[in-house]
């Protein structure tokens, strides 16, 4: 099982991101996935999942309406579209089924600055 992360980086307060989670070694289509993230400091914390028919749930209340999770079984891919963010936002963001295995990638970091 192996998760790859991408297109985090440097972006305003109130710019957008969209973040890309390329899976391996297991059947995409039959789990469904999440995006974790982590604060400096702070624990890792589960932000939203999407299920195998495409349905979201937000389980962090700071990003309801600014974050959204789509998925492309054909790539085995899965999205994070990041609207709206805020300095608070500032974490490494990290994907994996849901619920998830033990298996983690890399990351990718998201800074939030002026």
């Amino acid at each position: 099982v192996q998760f790859v992360e991408s297109g985090g980086g440097l972006v305003q307060p109130g710019g957008s991101l969209r973040l890309s989670c390329t899976a391996s070694g297991f059947t995409f289509w039959r789990y469904g996935m999440s995006w974790y993230r982590q604060a400096p400091g702070k624990e890792r914390e589960l932000v939203i999942s999407i299920s195998l028919s495409g349905t979201n749930t937000v389980y962090a209340d700071s990003v309801k309406g600014r974050f959204t999770i789509s998925r492309d079984n054909t790539k085995n891919t899965i999205y994070l579209q990041m609207n709206s963010l805020k300095p608070e936002d500032t974490a490494v963001f990290y994907c994996n089924r849901f619920p998830a295995t033990d298996y983690w990638g890399q990351g990718t970091q998201v800074t939030v600055s002026s």
